[in-house]
């Protein structure tokens, strides 16, 4: 069986190695072959060469079958389209949309295939998306955002009634996040599909630049007769930590795109419908810029402080540490002990170089998001958090 996973990147080239290694240990546990590809949309971070450095063997220099096939777009094309152009070249009987910061665990693809085997009516399988402190994503499983979904979503009813069926149809957050379940949509951070259903519907929707093309491809899953699912696998990604929710561009684009879905499915919707959702749209967009402002206004109001030691606590060999401890000062870090940790933002650091990602994603959810995640890999000389990387 052949498995082909479609990466879109864009200036996250350490996100993306390390997604790639995950991702590798994950098929080599699964014993699966695998197509990979990744898409770039014109990154200046020079991730095309250091890929090319990086995974020589991997791109077939070395070896007589190329696992890594790479794709430089010239500009950024977007989302979707990127992902077309992987997707007209795959082979494989599963497809498999993945973003650059993530992290899989070495079961994450053994429990995807095995759910899609035994679901033969599967369009898109979505998993447990762990936040940077390993928190729940809300955005794990979703209900389709019909014109009294995505209302209920915009106006914050979603945020006030999470138990509703009624009002928390969006996230779907009253079904239990450890048991499997069908859903209506699924995230395009992870999203495995069957490829039988993907050439029965089609790749994205290319009208979508960014946002709304997985809620889009996700319904068309369901309207073809497919059924999508939600399985509690864990994974990591960084996503929760690294977008600014609330900044004026991503409530403008996010919203504007759930409009474009909403006009698509929903052409018959009277008139009465759209003006409450547009005018949410323009409340959440006029409420973030108005956040903006504030937060700019007081950060030139209030004096610089001085920043902190980043505050870790490592799970590593005694040798390990040492070397990780080695690069203290040019990193900035204070290395504690668990029981004196003193900032409420400290980080919990590992090394997927001693470590498998299971075990990883296992002790960070022990942590009840009280510490975030830091990954250090010696042989690259490079330490990644939710926030940056060190280098």
């Amino acid at each position: 069986m052949l498995l082909s996973v479609i990466i879109v990147s864009y200036n996250v080239r350490y996100f993306l190695r390390q997604c790639l290694d995950s991702l590798f240990r994950s098929c080599q546990a699964a014993e699966i072959d695998v197509e990979v590809f990744v898409v770039d949309n014109d990154s200046q971070d020079g991730t095309i060469p250091y890929l090319r450095e990086v995974f020589a063997q991997e791109m077939g220099e070395e070896h007589h079958f190329a696992r890594l096939h790479l794709i430089a777009n010239r500009h950024n094309v977007g989302f979707g389209r990127a992902n077309n152009q992987a997707l007209r070249q795959c082979k494989g009987d599963y497809v498999l949309f993945l973003n650059p910061d993530t992290i899989l665990t070495e079961h994450t693809l053994l429990d995807c295939l095995s759910a899609a085997q035994q679901r033969p009516n599967c369009g898109a399988i979505g998993v447990a998306m762990l936040q940077a402190n390993g928190t729940f994503a809300p955005e794990s499983r979703r209900g389709l955002p019909t014109p009294w979904v995505a209302f209920c979503k915009m106006a914050g009813l979603t945020k006030l009634f999470p138990k509703s069926r009624c009002f928390a149809h969006y996230y779907m957050s009253y079904l239990s996040q450890e048991e499997m379940a069908a859903i209506d949509i699924v995230s395009g951070a992870f999203m495995f599909c069957n490829r039988a259903a993907l050439d029965k519907v089609g790749g994205f929707d290319e009208d979508f630049f960014m946002y709304g093309e997985d809620i889009d491809l996700s319904y068309r899953f369901l309207k073809a007769g497919f059924q999508n699912f939600y399985v509690p696998t864990p994974i990591v990604h960084y996503k929760g930590e690294s977008t600014h929710k609330n900044s004026y561009r991503y409530v403008h684009v996010f919203y504007e795109a759930m409009l474009i879905f909403f006009q698509k499915h929903f052409p018959t919707s009277s008139l009465a419908l759209r003006i409450p959702v547009r005018c949410a749209i323009y409340a959440r967009a006029l409420l973030a810029l108005l956040q903006q402002m504030v937060k700019n206004w007081s950060r030139f109001l209030t004096p610089k402080r001085p920043s902190l030691p980043l505050q870790l606590q490592a799970v590593c060999s005694e040798a390990l540490k040492q070397e990780w401890e080695a690069r203290t000062d040019v990193w900035d870090l204070q290395f504690v002990a668990e029981e004196k940790v003193l900032s409420s933002y400290s980080y919990y650091g590992f090394s997927p170089e001693e470590m498998g990602y299971s075990e990883i994603l296992d002790r960070l959810r022990k942590t009840n998001g009280k510490q975030y995640l830091a990954t250090f890999f010696p042989s690259w000389g490079v330490m990644i958090t939710g926030k940056e990387v060190f280098e």
